[in-house]
């Protein structure tokens, strides 16, 4: 049985980042939401990647793979999914993730290209005042599957595994 039969595939790509805190963060953010890989682009997060901010060590159970294209050796039944302020796209809050979906993300200080966005089979914006940092985005997109999944991993077990070790406090409601 193929991954993509087995598990959901969730790939994030990221269009040349700037900034090693914006990419731990989304390798943090990948963590938290189960994606299978993380790609990113360009050089410069190369070049930085000594400052590396991947506080909770994700790179040991997801891939971060340099890559010369995003678009490179993706399989046929992942859905690409642009996610980009531009004219026309799709608001987050009406689009309904495929099972298996490569996210790709404009750099900090740009936009996808026009390659990129012809080649996609969604184009989705985050509707807000202004736009989000690249971070903030991928775990606004990744909080936006999750919650609008039909599976739900929500409990107090969840709880327990996934807080700090100095949180212990409990709802107490009288």
């Amino acid at each position: 049985m193929s991954q993509s039969q087995n598990k959901q595939q969730i790939i994030i790509g990221l269009t040349n980042p700037k900034s090693p805190t914006n990419v731990g963060a989304v390798m943090r953010a990948a963590g938290c939401f189960q994606a299978s890989q993380v790609r990113y682009s360009g050089q410069r997060y190369t070049n930085a990647a000594k400052f590396s901010t991947d506080t909770k060590n994700v790179r040991r159970d997801i891939p971060l793979v340099a890559v010369d294209s995003l678009l490179d050796g993706i399989s046929d039944d992942v859905a690409l999914v642009c996610i980009e302020l531009v004219e026309g796209a799709t608001p987050l809050p009406d689009f309904e993730h495929p099972a298996n979906a490569y996210y790709i993300f404009g750099p900090e200080d740009g936009s996808l290209s026009q390659q990129v966005v012809n080649q996609a089979e969604h184009v989705v914006y985050v509707p807000t005042i202004g736009c989000l940092n690249l971070a903030a985005t991928v775990n606004v997109v990744l909080y936006d599957r999750l919650a609008k999944s039909s599976e739900s991993i929500a409990s107090d077990e969840l709880i327990r595994n996934s807080r700090d070790t100095n949180n212990k406090v409990r709802v107490t409601l009288s």
